[in-house]
């Protein structure tokens, strides 16, 4: 409920200011380069397809995503997303693809042998080296924040996230335990 305030109140500073686009949300939360805040649980977007993030913002604003009372940051952003018009939203995604894509430091430690052989199920979708596919809708993982995929395939696992098709989540079950899901991880470091 704390965070919420936050946000609520982040919109109405920006109101207030006479914001005229609301990039400065998303620079509050993911950077000024869009590279990701781990201090507020904000993912790096800089380098990621732009459809790919549409698609993720329409997910906020319907309800697959952020609506379940356990996703708190997921939340949050649909608090945002909620707020943005179709031209803000346009904004938003043309500023974050003009963002440069910083190298992330790895922050996950795992079996990476382990999480190669894990890795073959998203290698499916993902690709084989974590690059993404936009014909199947599968972002780029290799140069993502790896704190940010612990955090969402524990929550498709746990049923707090579900995509429109199911399969990420079925994907993410065949993952056994929290281990599974550090060591796949970190192999998905090792991909950079």
């Amino acid at each position: 409920m704390k965070s919420l305030r936050i946000i609520l109140l982040l919109l109405v500073a920006c109101t207030a200011l006479g914001a005229e686009d609301k990039t400065e949300l998303c620079i509050l939360c993911h950077g000024t380069d869009a590279n990701g805040n781990f201090g507020v649980r904000a993912p790096k977007l800089a380098g990621q397809d732009t459809e790919y993030l549409r698609r993720q913002l329409k997910a906020f604003r319907s309800g697959i995503r952020g609506a379940h009372e356990r996703d708190v940051s997921g939340g949050e952003m649909r608090t945002i997303a909620l707020s943005l018009s179709e031209s803000e939203v346009d904004q938003a995604l043309n500023f974050i693809a003009k963002q440069k894509a910083e190298p992330t430091t790895a922050s996950v430690q795992g079996n990476v042998a382990r999480g190669q052989m894990l890795y073959a199920v998203c290698a499916s979708c993902h690709g084989k080296r974590g690059e993404g596919n936009a014909s199947l809708k599968a972002p780029a993982l290799a140069q993502g924040s790896d704190w940010y995929w612990v955090i969402q395939l524990n929550n498709y696992r746990a049923g707090i996230r579900d995509d429109v098709d199911g399969a990420m989540r079925a994907a993410a079950q065949t993952l056994p335990d929290e281990k599974a899901v550090l060591d796949v991880v970190a192999y998905i470091d090792t991909l950079r």
